[in-house]
């Protein structure tokens, strides 16, 4: 992280070198890496320094006095983060603007994700403040979005998958009434077209059957009989 700061720093520089910033890491649950609290960037001829701001050794009270700070409030040194969600669920339904109430919710929701369980969070936050906001229905758009593509793609994979077993089928049907054609022309000569029409409309099965049946046959009459029963 610290690499990573001190290459931010350097490419905002080079664009807006007349720029005065501040550079925070704000981490968001208990960690005992060493990391966490590395502040300095130093390699020989060179150092930068940030801050680094860790919520859960914040104070409760400050964030739950500031409406932008609000959603972080229940990661922050609290001993009972559910009386904390309970604390800003108030907080928010005292909000005015209804478009920043629902905003606030869903961050609220979002953030408590990442230490509280989803059942609690949904009894606490109010559902209908939450789909509102400018987050919910984003998202909601993105997976509405996601379910049709994929919907789409399976359509498409099935309907392959249909396609080449329709394929086959209908290759073997061809190929099993090409063959009873050429052994009753052998035995019998040309088979009239009315016959002939109507072995298109068996099934493999039953065209299967006839390739078997035909060998008792003595004349194309006994071709009509068997098409009549089939």
């Amino acid at each position: 992280m610290a690499f990573r700061m001190a290459d931010y720093r350097l490419r905002i520089y080079r664009r807006f070198p007349q720029k005065q910033m501040q550079q925070a890491v704000i981490y968001l649950t208990p960690s005992t890496s060493d990391l966490v609290y590395q502040t300095v960037f130093e390699i020989p001829g060179t150092r930068h320094e940030f801050k680094v701001i860790r919520l859960w050794e914040q104070p409760t009270q400050l964030f739950l006095e500031s409406l932008g700070l609000l959603p972080l409030a229940v990661l922050t040194q609290t001993p009972d983060p559910n009386q904390t969600l309970r604390q800003v669920a108030s907080r928010i339904n005292s909000i005015p603007d209804r478009r920043v109430q629902s905003n606030v919710a869903a961050a609220s929701g979002i953030m408590a994700g990442l230490t509280l369980k989803t059942d609690f969070i949904n009894q606490v936050l109010r559902r209908d403040i939450v789909e509102q906001s400018v987050i919910y229905q984003e998202w909601r758009e993105e997976f509405l979005q996601k379910g049709r593509q994929e919907g789409r793609q399976e359509g498409r994979q099935e309907g392959r998958q249909e396609g080449r077993q329709e394929g086959r089928q209908e290759g073997r049907q061809e190929g099993e009434r090409s063959l009873i054609l050429r052994q009753l022309s052998r035995r019998f000569g040309a088979v009239p077209q009315d016959l002939s029409d109507r072995l298109t409309t068996l099934s493999l099965e039953q065209l299967e059957a006839l390739g078997e049946a035909l060998l008792d046959f003595s004349a194309l009459s006994d071709l009509a009989q068997w098409l009549e029963q089939a």
